[in-house]
């Protein structure tokens, strides 16, 4: 009797071995299979949202080489550094906004008792900026003309003004 209870227990131990064995090898090709998939899955996400970044970014001037070219000519004594002089700009029309009477280049008279103020700023090109503005209450956007004078400073131009409906 002993001996059988011996190999009842033996054979039980060895089916659980097996069984134990096809459960953590197949987990693990599970696991692998998932995290495969996973990855392309990411790697498709990654793809599609740099795609829409850089059509996002199509107009910038970070990212068009013929208007750097306008700041950086072969021929020029002195150049500009686009990463310098897109926050030198922005700052610049940004600093108008400490008018009493609101940014002058919003293109838009004041409306209520607060005045426009522009928020967001892109530099499109070489001569254009785009701005989002505001007054707390309505909101517009501003296409702008700029400038770099040989004195480096800006000077701005606005070349059209939307303000949208409440």
């Amino acid at each position: 009797m002993k001996k059988s209870l011996l190999l009842y227990l033996f054979i039980l131990v060895l089916l659980l071995n097996v069984f134990t064995y096809m459960y953590f090898s197949k987990e693990l090709a599970f696991e692998q299979n998932q995290f495969t998939i996973k990855e392309k899955k990411m790697t498709a996400n990654l793809n599609f949202i740099t795609n829409k970044l850089a059509d996002a970014n199509y107009f910038s001037l970070e990212n068009n080489e013929n208007a750097q070219n306008y700041f950086n000519p072969d021929t020029a004594k002195k150049t500009i550094q686009i990463e310098k002089l897109i926050p030198f700009v922005t700052e610049k029309l940004l600093d108008l906004n400490a008018n009493p009477k609101g940014n002058p280049f919003v293109g838009q008279d004041q409306i209520g008792a607060n005045k426009f103020i522009i928020n967001k700023v892109k530099i499109l090109n070489h001569r254009w900026i785009i701005a989002d503005f505001s007054d707390g209450e309505y909101w517009g956007e501003v296409l702008l003309k700029y400038f770099i004078n040989d004195d480096e400073t800006v000077s701005f131009e606005t070349m059209q003004s939307l303000i949208y409906q409440k």
